[in-house]
C-alpha cells in the first residue's frame, strides 16, 4: 500500500497504549476541521505494525472517547486489515466546536495538537456563536405589535416594491418577527419611537470652530428611526458645509465642498454596520478642514482598513439591517460603499480609533493658515448662525442667553462667544442690567 503519512486531519498511533493521547488529537482536528480519521497499529512514521485487537479493544477506545471528549461525540470503530496486519481505524466527525479533551481545547496545526489559549478559545466560541450574538436578529421584549408605525411600514414596502397586507404578516415576510415576536431591526425601522427602546438610536452632530475639538460653536441630537436619522445627517452637513454652484444651461446646480453621494453612503454605512451593543451614537464632526463620520465598533469579520481599501470587501455586522437598507436600494448587496465613496471623493480616509470606525473628508475650501486668529476662522462658518441670532434679538431685545441657546442650537458657550464678537464688531449692544435690561442692535 501507500505510505501513511500524519496530516491535519489524520492521525496514526502504534497502539491503544497511546490511547490518551489519540483522544486530544481527535479533540484537535475536530477543532479544526470538523471532521478526521485516526488509525491504532500505524507508527507515525506510517509504519504499518498492526494492534492486537479484540472486543473489549473496541469497546475500551468507544468510552474512552465519549467519556473524555465535551461534547459528546460518536465516531465510527472499526477492524480493518493493512498490509496483511489488523488495525483499528476510528472515523469522527463533529460541528459542536470547540470540543475539549480532558477539559482542555487543542488545535491541530500540520501534524501537532497545540493547546488553545484563552483568546484563541474566546474567538472560536464568537464565531460559533456569531449568528446567535447579532444584535438586528434578536428579539426586542419589550416592544408590541401596537408599537410599531404602519405608516412607515407602508412606505417601506412601496418604496421597496413589495405589497401590504397587515402589519403582523408585512413583518413576518421581512423575517422581522419570529412567533409574533419583534426582532431589534423592526423597532429600529418601523417603530413609532425607537428611541423608547434603544437610547442610542439617536445620531449627534457638532461643529466646530477649529481644527480639533477645543471650541464647540454647534451642537444637535436627534433621535427616530434609521431613515429619519440618515436624512437628518444628510441635512445637518449641507447646512453647515460649503454650498458652491455650478450652471447647466440655464440651471443652477448646487455643489457641495464634498460630494453629497459620497457622504450619504458613509451615513448609511455608519447606522448599517455599527455595533448597536454599544450604547455610544453615530456621532458627525465638521471641523474647520474636514469632516467625520464616526461609528461605533470596528470593522467586522477581521478586516483591515488596508483590506477594505485595496480590496474593496465588506463584512456585514448587521445582516438584517443591510438586508432593510438593499431592499429600498440604500446599500448595494455586494458592499461598494468604499469604492463609491473613494471614486466621488479619493482624498477620503478611514481609521479605527478605540473600537469607533471614522470616515475622513477634507473640506475643500479650507485655505486658511492656521495662525489666523479663531475670530477669523470661525466668522465665515457661523454667518448663518448670527443672522439668526439677530433676527431672534429683533423679534424679542430682551430674549435671554438661554433662550437663544435652545432656538439657535449653540451650546451656552457658543452664545456667548457670538454675543461678545457682535458687540466687539459694534452691531450689538447692551442696554439695561443683565437680567432685567435688553439688546440693542446698532446697525441696519
Amino acid at each position: 500500500m501507500n505510505t501513511m503519512n500524519e496530516s491535519e486531519n489524520i492521525e496514526l498511533k502504534k497502539s491503544t497504549s497511546e490511547l490518551k493521547e489519540a483522544v486530544i488529537s481527535i479533540a484537535a482536528i475536530l477543532n479544526k476541521h470538523q471532521k478526521g480519521e485516526l488509525y491504532f497499529g500505524v507508527a507515525n512514521d506510517g509504519k504499518v505494525l498492526g494492534q492486537l485487537i479484540t472486543q473489549r479493544t473496541l469497546r475500551e477506545i468507544s468510552q474512552t472517547i465519549m467519556n473524555n471528549i465535551e461534547p459528546k461525540i460518536f465516531p465510527k470503530i472499526n477492524e480493518v486489515i493493512i498490509d496483511g496486519n489488523k488495525c483499528v481505524h476510528v472515523e469522527f466527525s463533529g460541528s459542536d466546536v470547540p470540543y475539549y479533551a480532558k477539559g482542555r481545547a487543542f488545535m491541530r496545526v500540520g501534524d501537532e495538537d497545540r493547546q488553545l489559549s484563552a483568546k484563541e478559545l474566546e474567538r472560536i466560541i464568537l464565531e460559533k456563536n456569531k449568528e446567535k450574538l447579532r444584535w438586528d436578529k434578536e428579539i426586542c421584549k419589550e416592544a408590541l405589535l401596537q408599537d410599531i408605525s404602519s405608516q412607515k411600514l407602508k412606505l417601506f414596502l412601496e418604496k421597496a416594491g413589495l405589497p401590504f397586507d397587515s402589519v403582523q404578516n408585512s413583518l413576518e415576510k421581512l423575517e422581522l418577527s419570529s412567533k409574533g415576536a419583534l426582532r431589534n431591526t423592526a423597532v429600529l425601522f418601523f417603530a413609532k419611537k425607537p428611541e423608547k427602546f434603544f437610547s442610542n438610536a439617536r445620531l449627534r452632530c457638532s461643529v466646530f470652530g477649529t481644527t480639533d475639538t477645543s471650541y464647540s460653536i454647534s451642537m444637535q441630537d436627534y433621535s427616530g428611526d434609521l431613515f429619519t436619522l440618515i436624512a437628518k445627517a444628510e441635512e445637518f452637513i449641507l447646512t453647515n458645509i460649503h454650498i458652491g454652484m455650478r450652471l447647466e444651461g440655464m440651471r443652477r446646480i448646487d455643489v457641495p465642498e464634498i460630494d453629497k453621494e459620497a457622504f450619504r453612503e458613509a451615513i448609511i454605512n455608519a447606522f448599517c454596520h455599527r455595533n448597536y451593543y454599544q450604547y455610544d451614537s453615530v456621532n458627525i464632526a465638521i471641523f474647520k478642514d474636514r469632516m467625520e463620520i464616526r461609528s461605533p465598533g470596528g470593522l467586522y469579520g477581521g478586516l483591515t482598513i488596508a483590506r477594505i481599501k485595496k480590496e474593496r470587501i465588506s463584512k456585514r455586522r448587521n445582516e438584517l439591517i443591510a438586508e432593510m437598507f438593499h431592499k429600498v436600494h440604500f446599500v448595494e448587496k455586494w458592499g461598494k460603499g468604499i469604492s463609491l465613496i473613494l471614486s466621488k471623493e479619493p482624498t477620503a480616509d478611514f481609521k479605527e480609533v478605540a473600537d469607533i470606525f471614522i470616515t475622513t473628508f477634507k473640506r475643500k475650501n479650507y485655505s486658511l493658515p492656521r495662525e489666523k486668529t479663531v475670530e477669523k476662522t470661525v466668522e465665515k462658518t457661523v454667518e448663518k448662525t448670527v443672522e439668526k441670532i439677530l433676527a431672534l434679538i429683533r423679534e424679542n431685545p430682551g430674549i435671554t442667553q438661554e433662550e437663544l441657546s435652545l432656538k439657535t442650537g449653540l451650546t451656552r458657550r457658543g452664545v456667548e462667544w457670538n454675543l461678545k464678537r457682535l458687540k466687539e464688531d459694534g452691531v450689538l449692544k447692551r442696554v439695561g442690567g443683565r437680567k432685567s435690561g435688553s439688546w440693542k442692535i446698532t446697525t441696519p
